[in-house]
C-alpha cells in the first residue's frame, strides 16, 4: 500500500513507508558561496526526524526564521544513506 506525501505525490518514502532518518541542522557560513561554518560550537542541531517530509517540514520552519541573516542556513541530511551506503 503506498500513502501519498502531502502533495499527493508518491515517492520512495511514501511508498515504503519504513524509518528513513534525517538530520536537520544549521549554523552561520563564513561565506556566501561557500559550506563553512563560523562557529561549530553555535551549530543549531534541529533535530532528527523519521522520514524527510517531516524533515522539510522542520528546515522549511527554520529556514523562514533566519530569512533576515544571508550567512544562517539550514540543511538536511539523510542519515539513513549514511547508515546503509550500499542501498541507496
Amino acid at each position: 500500500m503506498s500513502i501519498p506525501d502531502r502533495s499527493g505525490r508518491e515517492t520512495p518514502e511514501t511508498r515504503n513507508p519504513e524509518q528513513l532518518l534525517h538530520l536537520v541542522f544549521g549554523g552561520e557560513l563564513d561565506t556566501l558561496d561557500g559550506i563553512s561554518f563560523r562557529d561549530l560550537e553555535k551549530l543549531d542541531i534541529v533535530g532528527i526526524y523519521p522520514n524527510y517530509n517531516e524533515a522539510y517540514d522542520a528546515w522549511k520552519t527554520k529556514a523562514q526564521q533566519s530569512v533576515d541573516n544571508a550567512h544562517q542556513r539550514y540543511f538536511i541530511v539523510h542519515i539513513h544513506r549514511l547508515m546503509d551506503p550500499e542501498n541507496q
